[in-house]
């Protein structure tokens, strides 16, 4: 598994329908926060999901795991930061890491794996040429 060093961070706000009635983000919210940080991230290097969907591809998600360490609250804060741990041929893989921004207190870890498929017949394709190529020339950039 590769582990690239560079990273791509975005701060949100934890809204009330984020939450519980205890006002703690409830567990299932981390993995939209994912996926936040991952359509911020597509925006940063120049293209959306309508863009992806457009070339008849969407990105099914065939893994994902998340490791809860402390809760996040109404209000609060929140970092999410992803890395690209995996780019592969037909499939890419991010990991995640939530910190509260203000005590920078880490208050969760994962990882999700999206598979590039065909809308038509759902079988694995190769990763668009000029998407991958924008993941990859990110991952040459040294913040």
């Amino acid at each position: 598994m590769n582990n690239y060093a560079t990273y791509f961070q975005n701060v949100f706000r934890v809204t009330w329908a984020d939450t519980d009635s205890a006002q703690i983000v409830h567990y299932s919210n981390y993995f939209r926060f994912f996926e936040r940080a991952e359509e911020e991230f597509y925006r940063y290097l120049g293209f959306n999901f309508i863009d992806i969907g457009g070339k008849g591809l969407w990105l099914p998600r065939v893994e994902a795991f998340c490791r809860y360490k402390k809760p996040a609250r109404f209000n609060d804060f929140i970092e999410v930061e992803l890395t690209v741990k995996e780019l592969g041929e037909k499939s890419v893989k991010y990991g995640f890491k939530i910190f509260n921004k203000e005590s920078a207190a880490l208050l969760a870890d994962g990882l999700r794996g999206n598979r590039h498929s065909r809308q038509a017949n759902t079988e694995s394709n190769t990763n668009p040429k000029g998407n991958c190529w924008k993941v990859e020339t990110f991952l040459q950039i040294s913040f």
